[in-house]
């Protein structure tokens, strides 16, 4: 397996299809809803995995996709190479605010992340990542992560996870935000992911995502040495739907050990 060569292909293909997605403001867009009202859905998210689908069969015949929009395969075991792909993270911010929202991208092999990329169209910033050689954002090679103590850490997290939910002690939550330094919630996965690596925010929990949420943000964090785990502490297992935490080390076991409470 070339990676080297299927890494610059990737990356042109990214490349190529932001220049789609900005092209598609000139257009129209349709919006559609999913299962609830704001899981918004847009053509240009539909057409943009489309695109991805139709070159990688074409170039990549036995390679495997997983895709949000459900025009990939069916994937029930990680075996062979799968490339997982949201070709837009954050259609509510690409819908309502043209802007916040990143084509992600991740390449793995038996379940092995080898190759991950989180494009900010608007930003034309581009974060990736090659596994054992390091994470840049466009030609920069970024850092190694400090430890963080909690009291100095800003940590990503959607206000709906502080509310009482099914998922997580909410108060032990709550308690998480009074003792950071701050919160902030950009509504996409993938740009927090990126975040947590490039030293923006400290890191990012979730209480439900899917592989393509997190397959290529997962690699691109591990080469700076982020922790990312599911909220049991275990890897996230890359087949539906789980919960995600990503975090500077140190700071990821302070907060899932002092914080972090699943409801049985």
């Amino acid at each position: 397996m070339n990676w080297d060569n299927i890494d610059r292909y990737a990356k042109s293909l990214i490349k190529e299809a932001g220049h789609k997605i900005r092209n598609s403001f000139f257009t129209q867009i349709n919006i559609d809803s999913k299962a609830d009202a704001n899981d918004l859905v847009t053509n240009i998210d539909r057409e943009i995995e489309q695109f991805f689908i139709s070159r990688i069969k074409r170039d990549f015949p036995d390679h495997k996709i997983v895709g949000e929009e459900g025009f990939g395969d069916k994937v029930e075991v990680l075996d062979g190479v799968i490339w997982m792909l949201d070709p837009i993270d954050g259609t509510m911010n690409f819908v309502h605010q043209k802007r916040n929202f990143a084509v992600s991208l991740g390449i793995y092999i038996d379940g092995i992340g080898m190759l991950g990329y989180i494009y900010d169209v608007m930003r034309d910033d581009f974060y990736s990542a090659a596994k054992g050689k390091g994470a840049y954002l466009n030609d920069e090679r970024l850092p190694q992560l400090e430890i963080t103590p909690l009291e100095q850490a800003v940590i990503g997290i959607s206000a709906s996870w502080i509310a009482p939910n099914r998922y997580a002690d909410h108060e032990k939550m709550i308690e998480l935000v009074r003792h950071c330094r701050g919160t902030r919630s950009y509504g996409s996965a993938a740009i927090e992911m990126a975040y947590v690596a490039s030293g923006r925010i400290d890191a990012y929990i979730s209480m439900r995502l899917s592989p393509w949420d997190i397959a290529g943000g997962m690699v691109i964090a591990q080469e700076v040495g982020a922790v990312t785990t599911n909220m049991k502490g275990e890897a996230p297992h890359l087949l539906g739907q789980e919960t995600f935490v990503v975090a500077r080390p140190g700071l990821h076991e302070e907060m899932l050990t002092n914080y972090i409470h699943l409801k049985d």
